[in-house]
């Protein structure tokens, strides 16, 4: 399949290589002229501008947007669609906020113009190798993306969520329980260091990725993390946050759901930003290993 690509940060980038490799024609776009002509070296084909974009582009044309959620995107729509046309596809994969979706596909659909969110996990490496992505929008545009989300995923990796916003707001939740769990792996590792036993961290890790009940992909993680400094001296326990809990808790108030675990890991967020402890450490490198966020680096 032949497709625009919008936005080539770290996760764009690394999805444009995934469709090369999968025989995809790419033509890219970016406000870093370096980051295209890196693309470029790998086989995508170069666009200047939107309308260049557009004019490369087969009916009916597929713009992926991966650019940051809010007014980015936004911005870029606005720019879009003097080149888009009845039956055009706008695929938002990056982390919106699912009540923005919700209008931007009102907006489009009133031009005829398809858009699909997609909710799009698996960090860094996932982009790259191998994702898992939650999509929303028309069943039947879903359909003909199918090769597209085929090739990006894992084996079983996507899946049709439901109309317009299914897709962010499963990634929403889908961000909440991650919350959640970073929370507890930070907890129980921040009690062995506190523990009257010289715990080696990166053993204990390693030794819980495998065959244990809470193995999984961020405790390989956290024992990659623990592997580079067994004390995560190189950061302090300062964590961001890029929304996506706020809007589950908000969402989860609207619902009248409870949900003390996400909501905790939350404000525990918030807290290390004021007082840190070796947990807010642990959460801190978790997320810089799956997402390459960034970190704020341990005061000398």
């Amino acid at each position: 399949m032949k497709l625009g690509f919008i936005g080539l940060g770290k996760m764009g980038a690394n999805m444009v290589e995934n469709l090369l490799d999968h025989e995809h024609e790419v033509v890219v776009y970016d406000l870093s002229q370096e980051a295209v002509a890196k693309l470029t070296g790998k086989g995508a084909h170069p666009a200047d501008s939107l309308e260049d974009m557009a004019a490369q582009l087969v009916r009916p044309r597929v713009f992926w947007l991966m650019v940051p959620s809010g007014k980015p995107v936004d911005a870029t729509l606005g720019s879009l669609l003097s080149v888009l046309e009845t039956g055009d596809i706008v695929i938002d994969g990056g982390n919106s906020n699912y009540h923005d979706t919700l209008r931007r596909s009102g907006e489009l659909s009133e031009k005829e113009i398809h858009f699909i969110d997609v909710g799009t996990s698996g960090g860094l490496e996932g982009a790259r190798s191998g994702a898992c992505m939650m999509v929303g929008g028309n069943r039947d545009v879903f359909g003909l993306l199918m090769p597209v989300f085929e090739d990006l995923c894992v084996p079983g990796g996507y899946g049709y969520m439901g109309e317009s916003g299914a897709g962010h707001f499963a990634k929403m939740v889908h961000n909440g329980v991650e919350y959640g769990m970073m929370q507890a792996i930070g907890e129980g590792f921040d009690i062995l260091e506190n523990s009257e036993f010289p715990f080696d961290h990166h053993e204990v890790a390693r030794v819980w990725t495998n065959g244990s009940v809470i193995r999984g992909w961020l405790m390989d993680l956290v024992a990659r993390a623990f592997e580079r400094d067994g004390e995560l001296s190189y950061l302090s326990g300062e964590i961001a946050d890029s929304g996506e809990g706020r809007w589950t808790i908000e969402t989860a108030l609207e619902q009248r759901v409870s949900i003390p675990v996400i909501a905790n890991a939350l404000f525990r967020r918030y807290r290390s930003r004021s007082q840190e402890n070796f947990s807010d450490k642990v959460v801190a490198a978790l997320r810089h290993e799956f997402g390459g966020h960034g970190f704020t680096a341990k005061s000398k």
